[in-house]
């Protein structure tokens, strides 16, 4: 299928922006076209509006990884391939690392790029739940200037997000992750490669004397938007690390994820998974055994 688009590739930011501005409700950033393309080929109803493509391959600066005093900045041209290979994204935030080494195929992750897996927003977006855990930030920007937004409020719903037609995230910021963290990520899906997800779980924790200083949690696939569980990690901090607390931590989070998504015909499934992944993780950080 030939799609009745207009394409552009502008060359700097600021042609893209007054490209985006001009475009309005009609224009689609195009980065890997991972998710795009084939919802525009199968005429997905997101996609109806959309007459024009802008491509942002030639803007350099949205391709960058850098580390800064706080963190580290990602593009949101960088690519999942990129990230995966890239050594200080492996040794300072792993379990993004191994996240975006999940994603579909070898094609697909030379292609998908991090900013697009977020702002599509699937529910199986693999790269979410490491964000999460990590209190990643999304600098957007557009002609009326520039804003920093925590993506857990980014996200509104499955596909939908808090970006205007106007702007672009042009990147995601890590801050800095203090000595003594563990952190375990774990995608379950039907194969091994090029698989959907049925369910992603990251947890981040810092242990100090076999206490829980600090603890975060946070699902994708499984509830409708990546979710961070807040309310099940400020009751578990300052509590002793132990087998009986990961039961307890497993069978809650079962709780929570029900009171979201309600009594599905996959509950019977998911749910006693979810707990078991998530007990699994728990003992894997408590014990060290990774």
């Amino acid at each position: 299928m030939i799609l009745n688009v207009e394409y552009s590739c502008p060359q700097n930011l600021k042609e893209l922006l007054e490209q985006l501005a001009h475009a309005g409700e009609t224009g689609k950033i195009i980065a890997g076209g991972t998710d795009v393309i084939p919802a525009l080929r199968q005429r997905s109803p997101r996609f109806v509006r959309v007459k024009k493509l802008i491509d942002i391959r030639k803007i350099d600066e949205l391709h960058r990884v850098e580390q800064t005093e706080k963190g580290l900045s990602i593009g949101s041209g960088v690519t999942f391939s990129e990230i995966t290979r890239h050594p200080v994204i492996r040794e300072k935030f792993p379990l993004l690392a191994q996240a975006a080494s999940r994603v579909g195929s070898v094609q697909i992750r030379n292609r998908a790029t991090i900013a697009g897996n977020i702002v599509n927003n699937a529910p199986c977006a693999d790269s979410v739940p490491p964000l999460l855990v990590y209190n990643a930030n999304l600098v957007v920007l557009s002609n009326n200037g520039e804003r920093v937004i925590p993506v857990a409020e980014f996200l509104a719903a499955p596909y939908r997000t808090n970006l205007q037609t106007d702007e672009i995230v042009t990147r995601i910021e890590l801050p800095n992750i203090a000595a003594g963290y563990r952190g375990e990520f774990y995608k379950l899906g039907r194969r091994r490669a090029v698989a959907i997800s049925r369910i992603t779980l990251a947890v981040l924790a810092k242990v100090e004397n076999n206490t829980i200083e600090d603890i975060r949690i946070a699902s994708g696939a499984v509830t409708p938007v990546a979710k961070r569980f807040f309310d099940l990690e400020k009751n578990v901090i300052g509590k002793e690390f132990s087998k009986e607390l990961c039961i307890h931590l497993s069978r809650e989070l079962g709780k929570s994820v029900m009171e979201i998504t309600g009594l599905r015909y996959s509950s019977a499934y998911k749910l006693p998974v979810v707990q078991q992944m998530f007990y699994q993780l728990l003992r894997r950080i408590e014990t060290g055994n990774h």
